[in-house]
């Protein structure tokens, strides 16, 4: 029978920040539960990122529940290595109950036993209740045109992307000017590669803005808490994060300034061709407005706080003069351009096609939930982007947000926590 085999209190799915985050906060309130990790502790972190990445948020802002950074550069940002190795220093440090190369094939409910089904290579679990913390970013998007390049040229997601040694000589053309890209397009013009790059609609925010961080006014004026329904349209969409460089502001006229080929937004294909719309300088000065309008709220804040912050300084990354091409490039042939490689910086969307749990999943196979909660009683979602908050899907939405979802799991029917202490209590250390 079902009812003699083991049953965990809680099952949660990966263990990158998210999912070690909540387990924590699952040991803290005494629930017994198991961390399903399909490969190794912050895998995407291992193979999802290039080789020179660092975090955009410093490493003060770069910690786990329950600690503090003690370094000697609060303001340094860390690198890829760096912060897969504090990961597992804290799973190690805190014993959580992680295991590896555990992938879960299907996630099924088992509505006779009120209980969920996990099945996996070594095995099937069963546990009252999940928390699927496997990342809603580790999927790339490509756009339709993809489909229609030529056969040639090498095309590759940003996810896949090294260094510029791993790509073949020649150009390369980076499509999608927000994080991912710029960044991207940033290493390999350091590298002396040619680059253009296709710009697209999206803001940005200087690295450094009255004396502190840029994150530092963001989480104290609380610009980071703007709840999701504030800021998504009624379509569903959500505009990404502005841009930020990791260290120093980046921006579309620092980029140029570097010998990057700014581009208009990719449209299509004609005759071999590449076709790029004509929006080139919009997109500049959308960035612009967006870092503006940041300013301007954070000035506001200071104002209205009386706050002792010194005046804004020039930051040459947002003063310099774009160099574009003139005429725009509206078409481009990558043979005559001697392009070899594109990369492709579209953006991510998570992978749960082995969730059957009906009603939890839209048409598009994404969450449907409400602030990490979802219509299936016991399953969660945790570490979404955006989920809940603008900071939804950092760090720095882990304390908040992870003591939250234990405490609704708390009060669910979750078995009474061991020991004599009260789960409140607990959940408020």
């Amino acid at each position: 029978m079902t009812s003699d085999i083991e049953c965990f209190d809680v099952a949660v799915i990966g263990a990158g920040w998210a999912g070690l985050g909540v387990s924590y906060y699952l040991a803290q309130a005494g629930l017994r539960h198991c961390v399903l990790e399909c490969s190794r502790i912050g895998e995407t972190w291992r193979t999802q990122r290039w080789d020179t990445f660092r975090l955009n948020t410093p490493n003060w802002a770069s910690m786990m529940p329950g600690d503090r950074y003690d370094g000697p550069d609060p303001d340094g940002f860390m690198t890829r290595d760096a912060f897969v190795a504090l990961l597992e220093d804290f799973a190690a440090r805190n014993h959580l109950p992680v295991e590896t190369q555990t992938p879960v094939s299907a996630l099924t409910f088992d509505g006779e036993q009120d209980r969920f089904r996990l099945e996996t290579r070594s095995g099937v679990r069963w546990a009252r209740n999940v928390v699927i913390a496997s990342g809603s970013l580790n999927r790339p998007r490509r756009p339709k045109v993809a489909t229609g390049l030529p056969a040639g040229l090498l095309q590759l997601d940003a996810s896949d992307y090294r260094n510029p040694a791993s790509l073949p000589a020649g150009a390369v053309l980076v499509v999608g000017s927000a994080q991912c890209g710029g960044q991207i397009a940033e290493d390999l013009v350091q590298a002396g590669r040619r680059v253009f790059l296709a710009t697209g609609r999206v803001g940005r925010g200087a690295r450094r803005y009255r004396g502190h961080d840029i994150v530092f006014w963001f989480t104290r004026s609380g610009l980071f808490d703007l709840p999701r329904k504030e800021f998504v349209d009624a379509s569903g969409y959500i505009m990404g994060r502005p841009l930020l460089g990791a260290g120093r502001t980046l921006s579309l006229q620092s980029l140029s300034a570097q010998g990057v080929v700014l581009l208009g937004r990719l449209v299509g294909i004609e005759d071999g061709s590449l076709t790029f719309a004509g929006d080139l300088e919009e997109n500049l000065r959308f960035g612009d407005e967006v870092s503006k309008r940041i300013k301007r709220s954070i000035d506001a804040y200071i104002t209205s706080e009386d706050i002792d912050a010194p005046a804004s300084d020039d930051d040459p990354a947002e003063t310099i003069a774009a160099h574009l091409p003139d005429p725009p490039i509206l078409s481009l042939d990558p043979a005559e351009a001697g392009i070899a490689s594109l990369i492709w910086c579209t953006g991510f969307e998570g992978e749960f096609g082995w969730v059957q749990v009906p009603g939890v999943l839209d048409s598009r196979g994404q969450p449907v939930h409400e602030e990490g909660v979802t219509a299936q009683p016991g399953l969660y979602f945790a570490g979404l982007d955006f989920g809940s908050t603008r900071n939804s899907g950092t760090l720095l939405s882990l304390a908040k947000e992870g003591q939250q979802l234990v405490s609704h799991l708390l009060t669910r029917r979750a078995p009474a926590p061991r020991g004599d202490r009260d789960s409140s209590d607990i959940l408020r250390r």
